[in-house]
């Protein structure tokens, strides 16, 4: 059984910073390319960072030189550090995993950035 956990969300205010982590069970972690993405409401939802197998990265532009992603393969898990985080990052994060043919995503972790 397939299971990505997210955790690490909750309430920070703006300019403050947060990190989300992901557990990844039930696939072979490390061919799996990986993602963070976000819906607010009444939006899609959208990408925020991915990360490759091989440990390339991407970003949406509203996050470059704020967020980093990352992978650690030997605990099955992806991170996602956000800092100088702004009220338009609030939404629900998810983790995405992602290989030819297979798609899995987790249930989410809500952000939300107020003062």
């Amino acid at each position: 059984q397939v299971q990505l956990v997210e955790s690490g969300g909750g309430l920070v205010q703006p300019g403050g910073s947060l990190r989300l982590s992901c557990a990844a069970s039930g696939i072979t972690f490390s061919r799996y390319k990986m993602g963070w993405y976000r819906r607010s409401p009444g939006n899609q939802r959208d990408l925020v960072a991915t990360i490759s197998s091989g440990g390339s990265t991407n970003y949406a532009d509203s996050v470059k030189g704020r967020f980093t992603i990352s992978r650690d393969n030997a605990n099955n898990t992806i991170y996602l550090q956000m800092n100088s985080l702004k009220p338009e990052d609030t939404a629900v994060y998810y983790c995405r995993g992602n290989l030819v043919g297979l798609n899995y995503w987790g249930q989410g972790t809500q952000v939300t950035v107020s003062s």
